[in-house]
C-alpha cells in the first residue's frame, strides 16, 4: 500500500502542475470487484496557499480478471453521463501508461455518506420504495439517452439493431467455451433455445450499462441513489438487456415479484417506461431474461476458471464459481421448463 500511495502521489503531481505536498491517506482495497482492483483513498495537497482534500477511487487493471473489459469504456461512460446529472462519480484521470502504477488505471471521485447496495436494505425499510423508484427511473434515463448526443455513439462498438442479440449471445457463449471446467448442459440447452427463438429488434440502439443491479449503486439514508457504478460492460444494444439483468431473480434472493429486491415488478417496469420513453416488449424481455441467466452462468464459470488456474486468487472468484453458478443453473433449468411445447434440442 505504501508503494501505491507514493506512486499515486507522484502521478497526481504530474497531472496537476503547480500543486505541492501531495499526500495519500486512508488507502484501502475494496474487495469484490470482478474486473478491476478498486482502492478507496483520500488525497491531500496544497494549491498555492490553499489546503485541498478530496476523497478518490482508484480503479487499476488486475493481473487476472473475471471479465475482460476496456477501462476506457467505463471511463467514457462516466464522462458521458456525469454532465447530464445522472448520479455517477466525476471521472478525473485515465492512464494507460503502466509506468506509474505498474498497470493501467483511472481515478474518479469517491462518493461519501452513502451505503453500498449489496442486496440493498431490509424490505420493510422506510426508504426501500423511494430507492426502488429511483433505481428503475435512472435505468430509464440511461436507455432514453441518445448515444450520439452524449458522445458515446462513436466510442462504443457499432451494431445493427437486429444483431444486438446475436453479438451478445456469441460473446458469452465464447466465454463458456473458453472457461468451462466441465460440461454445462443447462447452459447449452438455453443457448440452443435462444438461437432458435431470436427476439424482435429494438426500435433504436440505446446505451446498455451491462451490469445494472444491486451491488453496483450507492444510496444514502434519505433514500436517494447517489452513484451508479461499474460501467465496464457498457455497450450499444437493446435496452431490454439491462431490464432483464436488473430483474434477474439472483439479485433479489430469487424473488420475481420484486426485481432487485425493491418495488413490485409492474411498478418497476412502469417507472422505467415513463422515464425512458420506450414500451417494454414482452417477447423481447422474455428472450433477454433467459439470456441474462446464461450470461450470469458465463460470469460464474469464468470466475471459477480464473481461480482454478491461479490467475487471480481473490476468494470472491472461488465463491462466485460455486454458489452463484449453482443458483443460476437451477433458475435457468426452472425457466426452461416453463417453455413447454417449444423445441429445446
Amino acid at each position: 500500500m505504501k508503494e501505491i500511495s507514493k506512486q499515486l502521489a507522484a502521478y497526481l503531481e504530474h497531472r496537476m502542475p503547480g500543486i505541492t505536498n501531495v499526500e495519500i491517506t486512508e488507502l484501502s482495497r475494496i474487495h469484490g470487484g470482478a474486473s478491476r482492483e478498486t482502492y478507496s483513498l483520500t488525497a491531500r495537497w496544497r494549491d498555492g496557499g490553499k489546503a485541498v482534500e478530496r476523497p478518490l477511487i482508484l480503479r487499476r487493471d488486475p493481473v487476472g480478471s473475471l471479465i475482460e473489459t476496456d477501462r476506457e469504456v467505463e471511463y467514457n461512460a462516466y464522462s458521458a453521463f456525469y454532465p447530464l446529472g445522472l448520479p455517477v462519480p466525476e471521472p478525473l484521470y485515465i492512464e494507460n501508461d503502466p509506468k506509474w502504477l505498474g498497470r493501467p488505471f483511472f481515478v474518479m471521485e469517491r462518493i461519501v455518506n452513502s451505503n453500498v447496495s449489496s442486496y440493498l436494505v431490509p424490505p420493510d425499510s422506510s426508504i426501500i420504495d423511494q430507492v426502488g423508484r429511483q433505481f428503475w427511473s435512472e435505468l430509464g434515463r440511461i436507455a432514453g439517452a441518445d448515444p450520439a448526443e452524449i458522445g458515446l455513439a462513436d466510442k462504443l462498438e457499432k451494431v445493427e439493431p437486429e444483431n444486438c442479440w446475436k453479438r451478445e449471445l456469441t460473446y458469452w457463449e465464447n466465454v463458456i467455451n473458453e472457461d468451462q471446467l466441465h460440461s454445462e448442459p443447462i447452459a447449452r440447452a438455453a443457448i440452443r433455445w435462444l438461437k432458435k427463438n431470436p427476439p424482435p429488434p429494438p426500435p433504436r440502439l440505446s446505451v446498455v450499462h451491462g451490469d445494472y443491479r444491486t451491488g453496483n449503486f450507492l444510496y444514502n439514508d434519505a433514500g436517494d441513489v447517489t452513484a451508479i457504478l461499474d460501467w465496464e460492460l457498457c455497450h450499444l444494444g437493446d435496452p431490454h438487456e439491462d431490464i432483464a439483468w436488473a430483474a434477474d431473480p439472483f439479485w433479489s434472493f430469487e424473488s420475481t415479484e420484486r426485481p432487485s429486491g425493491m418495488i413490485p415488478r409492474e411498478e418497476a417496469f412502469r417507472q422505467w417506461e415513463e422515464t425512458s420513453g420506450f414500451t417494454i416488449d414482452p417477447a423481447a424481455l422474455r428472450w433477454w431474461e433467459i439470456f441474462s441467466m446464461v450470461k450470469g452462468l458465463a460470469i460464474w464459470i469464468s470466475a471459477g476458471n480464473e481461480f482454478q488456474q491461479g490467475t487471480n486468487k481473490d476468494i470472491v472468484l472461488a465463491w462466485s464459481g460455486f454458489f452463484p453458478r449453482l443458483v443460476h443453473n437451477r433458475l435457468l433449468a426452472e425457466r426452461l421448463s416453463t417453455l413447454s411445447r417449444e423445441v429445446l434440442l
